[in-house]
């Protein structure tokens, strides 16, 4: 029985350290604002409540006993992340309202980045050579 409980805890300290190495990774790789916010809010936080959850089972079989402070901490989490992150995407919103929107950006299969100023030079030439050919 003892082992079985060790494995859960295991399993759940791995299982929330992928999660919060997850939510780290999307903040570091994603692209915007939005989708940065995202990756931390939804896995680090399902993570950090797996963590809990095998300190609280490991202090219940090998410890004191129950203690209510990990309890008190995952109720704290699960309750103040998701309204941190919508109380930070709100105001995100209301900065962006009044500024032009940012010019879109994809990446080349060679590696080069593309933006709409690209574009439009292209455009300008495509144009300027066939008013050329008509003339």
């Amino acid at each position: 029985m003892r082992l079985a409980i060790d494995i859960a805890t295991l399993l759940l300290l791995v299982t929330g350290c992928c999660f919060v190495f997850l939510g780290s990774f999307a903040l570091v790789k994603l692209s915007s604002f939005f989708h940065r916010i995202h990756g931390p809010t939804k896995a680090s936080t399902l993570g950090v409540g797996c963590i809990l959850a095998a300190s609280v089972l490991h202090r219940a079989i090998h410890g004191t006993g129950l203690h209510p402070r990990e309890l008190l901490i995952t109720v704290f989490l699960f309750l103040t992340a998701p309204v941190a992150a919508h109380l930070m995407s709100r105001a995100a919103l209301s900065l962006m309202e009044g500024r032009p929107e940012a010019p879109s950006r994809r990446t080349e299969p060679e590696g080069h980045i593309r933006d709409d100023a690209d574009e439009r030079a292209e455009q300008e030439a495509r144009e300027r050579a066939e008013g050329r050919d008509d003339g």
